[in-house]
């Protein structure tokens, strides 16, 4: 990913990975190369070292490395975000947002990371044995990835608590109000607090 995109755009698909606000992101990263180490939402940002006028940086997240790469010296000193500019002309130019107000329906080989409002049908093909992890609120929860398949694709769908008794393998299911996002390079549709999940009755042909 990161050897055909410009610094600027590499590190807002990294924004927009671990959703975290650009502008918190540029000045964390400012901080980081004066303080030699800062954080920004669940994400630390380490000053590693500079070589020639490149700064070094390593990214980890609950000590998992994220991302280690370098950056010219006067990519810190602009004083307009060129990771938002980044963002921004990567939603706009890429994914059209002009009917975000509502969601709108899609097949899964048109989802690209930084989606929101999503809407999906698709067929249960498996769901992994769910994990007990700790989020980054501190609390308990239950988390298994469903992967969803319609006639152009697949993708990896995350369940949360009572999300993953709600569906079976072999279900056909409409999402809503989903976004994407990646992990470890995947694509990957999450549900929020205002999205939904259920099955759909199954037509015979």
């Amino acid at each position: 990913m990161r050897s055909k995109l410009y610094p600027s755009e590499y590190l807002a698909l990294l924004t927009m990975k671990y959703d975290v606000d650009a502008d918190k992101f540029f000045d964390a990263l400012v901080s980081a190369g004066k303080k030699r180490k800062t954080k920004c939402g669940t994400l630390s940002i380490e000053y590693r070292a500079k070589l020639n006028r490149n700064v070094i940086f390593l990214i980890t997240q609950n000590s998992k490395v994220v991302a280690q790469f370098k950056i010219p010296e006067e990519f810190l000193q602009k004083k307009k975000n060129p990771i938002k500019e980044a963002k921004n002309n990567y939603l706009n130019n890429k994914y059209p947002t002009k009917q975000a107000a509502e969601p709108h329906p899609l097949q899964i080989k048109d989802l690209r990371v930084g989606m929101k409002k999503v809407n999906l049908k698709a067929k249960v093909i498996e769901i992994s044995k769910p994990k007990y992890v700790v989020t980054k609120f501190g609390n308990h929860a239950s988390v298994a990835n469903a992967t969803v398949k319609d006639n152009t694709g697949k993708i990896k769908l995350c369940l949360w608590n009572d999300q993953i008794d709600t569906v079976t393998v072999g279900d056909t299911i409409q999402i809503e109000n989903a976004r994407i996002s990646a992990y470890r390079n995947e694509r990957q549709m999450r549900i929020g607090k205002n999205g939904k999940l259920h099955t759909t009755p199954t037509t015979k042909t």
